[in-house]
């Protein structure tokens, strides 16, 4: 995933920052001035448009290095393309296009070696904005009209060929007969074959459509014994809309802002945004809206540049308050970790990674903080002296998240495929987690440190315990990667004792999915967003679930029916949301700069 790119409290966004790095803050060298190209011609890509299309493609698909170099080198930043009016997947469907235009091509008639070079059956618009079907008709149309005013030449040829056959000596018109017969029997051979492969396809459809069944009938059994779950029709007609009178929207960001975290103590609520720049905004606790502002909240600015300009490398992937709420600690690209006070002055930088830092967590008792990053190590500081307590280099690839389980064990996951259990002072991981079969983007504990859950590019999520190597249960009902998880704040030794305990994982498939881990059951399927779901966040009570996705909504769930409540429309994409500690305010932070607060009552 590879090509966006999380957090069991209330805060980071792990490499999810990253994932949808998008250019308008990149640097780019400067270049000789060239002479003005004429315009393109209609349908036809640019090689700005082409660029943005392959940089988009490889930050979608998590490859975060390559999109960075080439965002950096073809200036992408320069082309005045709005990315939010590309859809996700765009230079997957343009080759997929290409690949059905050539398809048509090639099912052309016999004649098509007749016809005129230059001739195409279709303009690459119409390869881009239409489907299948309608191409097919255009297709057959044109070549209705060719064939109709090529018929008379055909005929003239036909008659030329019949006259030099019969002018052909006995003996070449009988070896013509023998290839004739042979080239029958090679056909004959090829069909055979072709049926054998139709035959195995058909088996292979079949194999699929059994598992949809298996599936649909899984999510049917479990809404029926939740007490069922509303369609996703009746979602969208009762889910109460937010105003925009009644959102707090922070605006002070100038580029994306990937991840967001409330205070544990307060009324502060932190940013970090690809500007370099960390902010933190004291909230109100008056009602969120326009109209209910006196004075816009007050800002703290967390700068982690020096000078003027703002370095692409800085970007702030990562962010973590510490238990107290006094201290956060923010991650960036550029490999470093820094350490501000609540009134945003930085206290400490830490200097030892040598790539961006995906994932930041302090433990409970705040006196060690966590770091993963792309060098494929992670760090445990010590928060006394703010020296390297120990480093971890156990993965063979990038870092992309860590969890403590306790105050001095804790998990970390990679693009390896692999999971690793360590421990403060242990030379090797006290247990090690494989199954995955792809990257794997987020781990998280459950709240008593039982339980792990991972969720990977490999479309499923699984859930381990230190006491067998595999894992106990293995989730794969998403059809797209997944891209975070989170547990309920519920269950034995947590503040809602009397609640079942629950994981959300939340997909490239649109959905989130809801499961009861005491028997590894699906519970409810939430198909609310119609794009890629970057974010979900349990309210404080665990009796409500937010979401934040590509496609620009915030939804409010009932955990209990499964059903959304309360939708926000945002204008950009989201990356993170996150409830304050009362549950009466929730956070989200978009792809167009800004941070919306708004209130939750019901």
């Amino acid at each position: 995933m590879t090509h966006s790119h999380p957090s069991q409290r209330h805060t980071t966004t792990s490499h999810a920052a990253v994932l949808a790095l998008a250019a308008p803050s990149l640097p780019v060298p400067s270049a000789a001035p060239t002479a003005p190209s004429p315009p393109p011609a209609m349908g036809v890509l640019t090689s700005t448009e082409l660029n943005f299309l392959v940089f988009r493609y490889l930050q979608e698909s998590g490859f975060i290095h390559a999109a960075f170099t080439l965002g950096y080198e073809a200036g992408i930043h320069k082309g005045g393309i709005d990315g939010n009016a590309v859809p996700p997947g765009a230079l997957i469907t343009i080759v997929q296009k290409g690949l059905q235009y050539i398809e048509l091509e090639a099912n052309n008639d016999e004649n098509d070696d007749e016809v005129e070079r230059d001739f195409a059956l279709l303009e690459p618009l119409e390869i881009i904005t239409k489907d299948v079907e309608e191409l097919q008709q255009i297709v057959k149309k044109r070549k209705l009209e060719r064939s109709q005013t090529e018929h008379e030449k055909d005929k003239g040829k036909e008659k030329e060929r019949n006259e030099e056959h019969e002018r052909r000596p006995v003996g070449e018109r009988e070896r013509e007969r023998h290839d004739k017969e042979k080239e029958q029997v090679r056909e004959k051979d090829r069909s055979e074959k072709d049926k054998d492969h139709d035959k195995e396809k058909e088996k292979e459809k079949e194999r699929e459509r059994q598992h949809a069944e298996r599936i649909d009938k899984v999510k049917h059994e479990d809404d029926s014994l939740a007490g069922g779950g509303p369609t996703p029709m009746d979602v969208s007609t009762t889910a109460q809309e937010i105003s925009n009178t009644d959102v707090t929207v922070l605006e002070g960001h100038s580029s994306e802002v990937f991840a967001c975290a409330w205070s544990p103590t307060g009324s502060l609520l932190a940013s970090g945004s690809g500007d370099s720049t960390a902010r933190i905004w004291t909230i109100p606790d008056g009602p969120c809206g326009s109209n209910m502002q006196s004075s816009p909240p007050g800002v703290h600015v967390l700068k982690h540049f020096k000078g003027r300009t703002n370095e692409k490398s800085k970007d702030v992937t990562t962010l973590d308050w510490n238990g107290e709420g006094t201290l956060l600690a923010t991650g960036s690209y550029d490999g470093q970790a820094r350490i501000w006070s609540r009134d945003g002055d930085l206290k400490q930088t830490l200097f030892k990674h040598k790539g961006p830092i995906f994932s930041l967590k302090w433990n409970k008792k705040g006196d060690f903080l966590l770091s993963g990053s792309v060098d494929k190590t992670a760090i445990v500081w010590d928060t006394k002296t703010w020296e390297c307590k120990q480093q971890f280099e156990f993965h063979s690839a990038p870092t992309l998240d860590v969890d403590w389980r306790n105050n001095n064990s804790f998990a970390t996951c990679s693009t390896d495929n692999m999971i690793y259990v360590c421990k403060i002072g242990e030379q090797r991981p006290v247990k090690t987690f494989s199954g995955h079969q792809n990257e794997v983007n987020a781990i998280k504990w459950d709240p008593t440190g039982s339980f792990l859950a991972s969720c990977s590019d490999d479309w499923t999520a699984k859930i381990w315990s230190m006491k067998q190597d595999k894992c106990l249960f293995d989730f794969k009902e998403h059809t797209k990667e997944i891209y975070t998880i989170r547990w309920s704040p519920t269950g034995p030794g947590t503040n809602n004792p009397n609640q079942q305990l629950l994981l959300a994982s939340a997909s490239f498939d649109s959905t989130i999915k809801l499961w009861e881990v005491e028997h590894g059951r699906l519970l409810y399927s939430l198909s609310g967003h119609r794009q890629p779901v970057y974010s979900v966040a349990f309210s404080p009570d665990g009796e409500y679930l937010a979401s934040g996705s590509l496609d620009q909504c915030l939804h409010i769930w009932s955990v209990k029916e499964g059903r959304i409540l309360k939708t926000y429309r945002g204008s950009g994409g989201i990356f993170e949301v996150c409830w304050n500690k009362e549950g009466s305010k929730i956070a989200a932070c978009f792809s167009n700069n800004t941070v919306c607060v708004m209130d939750f009552r019901m």
